[in-house]
């Protein structure tokens, strides 16, 4: 289902991660895998709900996306439950943090299912509440001027997503990221146009003794 880095270009990778609090990982889901998660994501985006508010704790920054949390996820996909504990993909996580990195243990969080596919769609900024998010894409826009892109500025301060120093990038399906998400601030570029599509899980990770308690966000979005 994955295809993670061979061992010798992790430490590049970490370095890069420390450093950015970010790293690209293309092509992490093979073609079969590709295909079948893909399939898996058609089918529960059925019991996904529309979302269209402004989130009130991320300074009212907009929400417009379908959106199924992690509970539900888990009763429907055992396939999803299944890759998120991958054993090789978190030791892939440790190595690119340089510590242990272990499950999430709130059920709603640990694993989402977001889809943008209206012109204007848009995850607005924010911070996550648990270190790591792995973003998988399953859909994107083809192009960069299409929308859709990863927008991240270094630190909590959302309103630097608005300066020369924020970062833009495009992933194509297959790709899949890293962010060091709860000291990250970044959003979703809205999308530009009728008939694109940008599909994701998005997994969160954490480690020992960051299991506390989170921001009512995530119920908002995700509940």
């Amino acid at each position: 289902m994955f295809s993670l880095p061979v061992d010798s270009r992790r430490d590049s990778l970490r370095r890069r991660f420390s450093s950015d609090s970010y790293v690209a990982l293309p092509g992490l889901i093979s073609p079969a895998g590709l295909a079948k998660l893909g399939g898996e994501a058609r089918r529960l985006e059925s019991d996904a709900v529309r979302r269209d508010f402004r989130m009130p704790y991320m300074a009212d920054s907009p929400r417009h996306m379908t959106t199924l949390g992690g509970h539900q996820i888990a009763d429907a996909s055992p396939l999803i439950t299944r890759l998120y504990e991958d054993r090789e993909l978190m030791r892939l996580l440790s190595s690119l943090l340089g510590e242990t990195v272990v499950a999430v243990h709130d059920p709603v969080e640990r694993h989402v299912l977001n889809v943008l596919h209206r012109p204007g769609d848009t995850h607005g900024a924010h911070t996550d509440d648990y270190p790591l998010a792995l973003v998988l894409f399953l859909e994107a826009p083809p192009h960069p001027a299409d929308g859709g892109l990863l927008e991240f500025h270094p630190g909590r301060d959302l309103d630097e997503l608005d300066t020369p120093g924020a970062r833009l990038v495009h992933h194509g399906p297959g790709d899949g990221y890293l962010l060091r998400s709860d000291r990250t601030a970044h959003r979703v570029t809205p999308l530009g146009r009728p008939g694109l599509r940008r599909t994701v899980l998005n997994f969160a990770y954490t480690t020992p003794g960051r299991q506390g308690t989170t921001a009512p966000s995530a119920s908002l979005l995700y509940d």
